[in-house]
């Protein structure tokens, strides 16, 4: 086998993994993963998984990056296609809010959260906030892409206004896994306009 080769295949075998690791986690959370069962789902053996990771703590890490690349491919790929200011901002929270409605009966991100917001600091919990932090920074950037644009009212307070903006999106994630997805978009919509129209110029 030419040198060439081997990588392409060890990174498509990587990525297999990661991709039938995603899938379970999104049932069972990151420390519900559980290797033998992605080992037997993926046509491998234990020490053939852990050959590609190390580790399942590596594998978990591993895991919360590729899904992180997946959410910003869905979200902001499109998004940014939109002009700056509030018509971005706005596409940005319509495919989180189409991310929801395919993700809400399982998001390994938000899993993430809850799993490790209340542990001690680790490997695992820094990945979390490193990841929600970059997020939330994306959303202040749009926010204040909007400021600069004049579709935000001058003076606004870029990080509060992406606190509440996430607020709301948080409680559609949690409202549509309970009670339905439809009616949690409605008046998650209903909050966004509201908001949009508080800090209007």
């Amino acid at each position: 086998m030419s040198p060439s080769i081997t990588p392409t295949k060890g990174a498509a075998t990587r990525e297999l993994i990661l991709d039938h690791a995603y899938e379970l986690a999104r049932q069972d959370g990151l420390e519900g993963l559980s290797i033998g069962a992605l080992a037997l789902g993926v046509g491998m053996s234990k020490s053939g998984v852990f050959a590609h990771f190390g580790s399942r703590e590596e594998l978990q890490l591993a895991l919360l990056d590729a899904a992180t690349r997946r959410f910003m491919d869905f979200v902001m790929r499109p998004a940014v296609q939109q002009p700056r200011g509030v018509k971005r901002l706005r596409a940005i929270l319509e495919r989180w809010s189409e991310w929801i409605r395919v993700h809400y009966n399982g998001c390994v991100l938000i899993s993430a959260v809850v799993e490790y917001d209340g542990r001690e600091d680790g490997p695992l919990r820094t990945r979390v906030k490193e990841q929600q932090t970059g997020w939330r920074n994306e959303l202040v950037r749009a926010v204040n892409q909007a400021i600069e644009v004049g579709d935000v009212r001058a003076g606004t307070d870029a990080y509060q206004l992406a606190f509440e903006l996430y607020a709301v999106m948080l409680a559609l994630h949690h409202d549509a896994s309970l009670f339905g997805f439809d009616g949690a978009h409605q008046r998650t919509w209903a909050a966004i306009d509201r908001l949009f129209a508080s800090y209007q110029p």
